[in-house]
């Protein structure tokens, strides 16, 4: 049990709140292509497989800087990276926003991708560091419900914005925030509650942070929630990430505002339920039980989405904000992997049980693109290239495989029951 002071205690709401709200923009960062994805492919005039590359540029960045992170957030502490990121990630934002052509957009999207990478990974360092243990998955659930403002902002609130000012103006105020925020990073975020701004640089022994991973790679608990996190947020952020705005507008006539409404709930719904389930989690004392339960209703939505079937616009709402509760299911692997290893370890455990989810993105996105650029017979709509329903299937076929792979996998999580359980396993 933690016992910190009255000025630490407010010192860590602080923190926190400062590093939920870098983390809001990581989210918008990561899902605004969805919002835009129209727009995206008239100005660059652009295929389905260039724009799953666009998008993905940030996932293929993400994933390579996972491990790196956790390392970092490890040996350096959260504050230092999270400082950097919020400058390289608002400077990318920038580019990316003001790109004349493809090439510069896509070197734009990888600065965002490197900038924002380090958020999540440092942000559980100081939830590791700050708060009680059994506290850990509800304090998650609540820096995940606030991040998601931003994937709620990147669907209706950054279509309708688009379609006023430009989708460009919108990026560079974006990339103008992040440079706030990284620069109220450095100035108020602390490492730890007995570390000071003035802190000497920590020194690190490089056979330490090797040893320490491999000792996190070789333990076999920590995979299974690695694959679970791979299965259920790779499908997650590669359909939510680009592909679910156009499903819904050429498969079932859906008009934008429309699309990005359903968009808009399904990040909604995950929100709340990262907060519910990880709040659900901790009461209950239990970590799979809730872990199985929803990912096998997100992989059932799947198959029906996998289906085309219409539905009544009523019934689609609330499925798709049930499809947000189910994908918060993910959430808990980063628990699942840090309770199975060293706690002073925590940064590099969740960090490769989140690797998998972003190398997943960065390799379904484009794959989902060039499965349907298979099947293009040649039509255009509003600018972009429409599908027939075939192809669309076979598109939704790649990430319902491996959203039900995803469910699959949590039968094998080991059930820690919301304590560290490194000693003794």
């Amino acid at each position: 049990m933690k016992t910190l002071s009255p000025e630490q205690q407010r010192r860590r709401w602080l923190v926190i709140g400062i590093v939920a709200l870098a983390y809001v923009l990581s989210f918008f960062q990561r899902f605004a292509p969805a919002g835009i994805a129209q727009d995206l492919a008239s100005s660059f005039q652009t295929s389905a497989t260039s724009l799953g590359v666009l998008a993905a540029t940030y996932f293929y960045v993400y994933t390579l800087m996972q491990v790196p992170t956790g390392i970092l957030a490890d040996t350096f502490g959260p504050r230092r990276i999270l400082a950097l990121g919020g400058i390289v990630g608002g400077l990318g934002s920038f580019l990316f926003g003001l790109a004349p052509t493809l090439d510069l957009a896509l070197v734009g999207r990888t600065m965002v991708g490197l900038g924002v990478s380090v958020t999540f990974i440092a942000m559980l360092k100081l939830i590791a560091v700050w708060f009680e243990e059994d506290r850990f998955a509800t304090m998650v659930g609540v820096c995940m419900l606030v991040g998601n403002l931003g994937s709620v902002l990147a669907g209706a609130p950054l279509s309708a914005l688009a379609q006023v000012s430009g989708w460009r103006g919108v990026f560079v105020g974006v990339g103008a925030l992040s440079l706030v925020l990284g620069i109220l990073c450095w100035l108020i975020v602390r490492d730890s509650p007995e570390s000071s701004a003035g802190a000497a640089r920590p020194r690190v022994d490089r056979t330490v942070v090797l040893g320490s991973l491999w000792s996190v790679l070789k333990n076999r608990d920590t995979w299974p929630a690695a694959l679970v996190n791979t299965g259920m947020s790779g499908s997650f952020f590669t359909f939510a990430g680009l592909w679910a705005t156009p499903y819904l507008m050429q498969v079932h006539g859906l008009a934008r505002a429309v699309a990005a409404t359903h968009l808009s709930l399904w990040f909604g719904g995950f929100a709340i339920g990262c907060f519910f389930i990880g709040t659900l989690s901790d009461r209950l004392g239990r970590r799979k039980p809730v872990l199985i339960v929803a990912s096998h209703l997100y992989a059932a939505i799947w198959l029906l989405l996998f289906s085309c079937t219409p539905l009544p616009l009523t019934l689609s709402y609330i499925v798709f904000a049930l499809f947000g509760l189910a994908t918060a299911g993910f959430s808990l692997t980063w628990a699942c992997a840090k309770e199975v290893n060293p706690p002073l370890l925590s940064g590099m455990s969740t960090s490769v049980a989140n690797m998998g989810g972003f190398m997943a993105g960065a390799l379904l996105q484009p794959l989902v693109g060039w499965v349907m650029d298979l099947g293009w017979q040649g039509e255009l709509f509003g600018g972009a290239r429409f599908y027939d329903l075939a192809t669309w299937r076979s598109g939704l076929l790649v990430v319902t495989v491996a959203a039900t792979l995803g469910a699959a996998s949590c039968w094998w999580v080991r059930e820690t029951r919301c304590r560290n359980i490194w000693k003794s396993g």
